[in-house]
């Protein structure tokens, strides 16, 4: 019997949504769920919903839940980690309102920037327990990481816990892909691409139509033709702008990709703000209404005679299937770079098409990719390389480093100020991170 274990299945949402897929799969109408969380009563609601969605699919999965981590890991074979360790509060708030008191907005803060940059100290330690636990009651397991920051994570558990199977899971290449099918008026369906890069900084080398004749157009050229004269959605113009500028779309959504470079978000432009249409606090606003409407949420979920339950587009249950059966699939997953990115330092986290089969996850190599999008990639890699350097020396000045070139800080705060920052938020987060000398 194949055994699932969801850590942070609190998420219930999430949670719902990889559970469905896992059961719509036939070959696991009879596995074993584990769930856990440290919040109990988030954690009951969960099992309360993953037990209806089996009741919906009419299939029989063992479904436990339990606060203990270790009950949850032992035996399992796929371990899915979607956490956030230090939740909303005091965590995102910390990330948002201290920066703001030196006049750094931010939108997202929780892949790069000085939100992405503690959100990674704060997160790692916590995965490389697991990854202990794991090494002890479930070594052959695959650790399929959904936790931002991303890049971050996965680098350092490959550095630190490389014997850990692992591969880190976004949904913004096959997201974005769907996005941009909607804007060419297309069947997504009859969309195929390449893309590669790092998470969230990912760029279609190749965006195609299968025609029903089997004809294959290149989309490019109408996508461009959306750009250039200005059809683009309102909510999407950054990203737009980016297409304009380097001749390739990107795969992260516009208010996460205006706070990666140094161009969209200034203190003295407010005009650039309204221009690009960018939603500044967008995570606390986000956090908010999710908050206000969990009880309403968790009585609806729980109240449901029957929920509905299809496919979400995550590739988790996918690549389960895949190792399980054999049959192969591919995906976009974020791994060690080992020479699958030619122009990109060895080593650092990238985002590629990786085969999954019954040997587990296997990258494929890209080679090269357009130089100028490798030296935009490289001002991000830059920060999450030494963020890992922090957490791999226990060496507080790399966190200075980090921060004094992430693009945006640097765009808009002195040198003192972001050495007061970084001061400011290692004592405002306390024991949520390690001891850095």
């Amino acid at each position: 019997m194949t055994k699932v274990c969801l850590i942070g299945a609190g998420s219930t949402v999430f949670m719902k949504n990889l559970v469905g897929d896992i059961l719509l799969n036939g070959i696991f109408a009879d596995c074993e769920i584990a769930l856990h969380d440290i919040d109990e009563a988030r954690l009951k609601t969960s099992g309360i919903v993953a037990a209806k969605i089996a009741d919906a699919l009419s299939v029989s999965p063992k479904i436990t839940a339990t606060t203990d981590r270790r009950e949850a890991l032992a035996g399992a074979d796929f371990v899915i980690v979607m956490i956030q360790v230090a939740g909303y509060k005091p965590g995102t708030v910390i990330d948002f309102e201290i920066p703001k008191k030196y006049g750094l907005r931010q939108t997202i803060a929780d892949t790069l920037g000085v939100g992405g940059i503690m959100r990674g100290l704060r997160t790692v330690p916590v995965l490389l327990d697991i990854a202990t636990d794991m090494r002890e009651l479930c070594p052959k397991a695959l650790m399929l990481q959904y936790v931002n920051p991303m890049a971050i994570n996965c680098w350092a558990l490959a550095k630190l816990a490389p014997d850990i199977a692992h591969v880190g899971l976004c949904h913004s290449v096959q997201g974005t892909a769907f996005e941009l099918a909607q804007d060419l008026g297309e069947n997504y369906k009859d969309i195929r691409y390449e893309c590669a890069g790092i998470n969230h900084m990912a760029f279609y080398s190749r965006l195609e139509k299968v025609h029903a004749d089997g004809r294959v157009e290149d989309l490019y050229p109408r996508l461009k033709r959306i750009a250039a004269e200005g059809r683009e959605p309102a909510t999407n113009r950054v990203r737009y702008e980016i297409l304009r500028r380097t001749g390739h779309f990107v795969t992260e959504s516009s208010e996460h990709f205006a706070e990666y470079v140094p161009w969209f978000i200034k203190r003295d432009r407010p005009d650039l703000i309204e221009k690009f249409n960018i939603p500044l606090d967008e995570y606390i606003r986000r956090c908010e209404e999710q908050i206000a409407a969990w009880d309403a949420q968790e009585r609806e979920l729980v109240g449901a005679n029957s929920i509905e339950v299809k496919f979400s587009g995550e590739y988790g249950a996918r690549i389960m299937r895949a190792v399980a059966t054999g049959k192969p699939t591919t995906i976009n997953g974020n791994v060690a770079n080992r020479g699958f990115i030619d122009n990109l330092p060895d080593g650092a986290c990238v985002e590629v098409p990786c085969r999954i089969d019954a040997k587990g996850v296997t990258p494929m190599a890209v080679g090269k990719i357009a130089p100028h999008l490798a030296a935009l990639m490289q001002t991000n890699i830059n920060v999450q390389a030494l963020t890992v350097e922090a957490l791999t020396t226990g060496k507080r000045e790399h966190i200075y480093h980090a921060a004094m070139l992430d693009p945006h800080t640097a765009a808009e705060l002195s040198l003192d100020q972001i050495w007061n920052l970084v001061d400011d938020l290692i004592e405002a987060h306390g024991d949520w991170l390690p001891r850095f000398r």
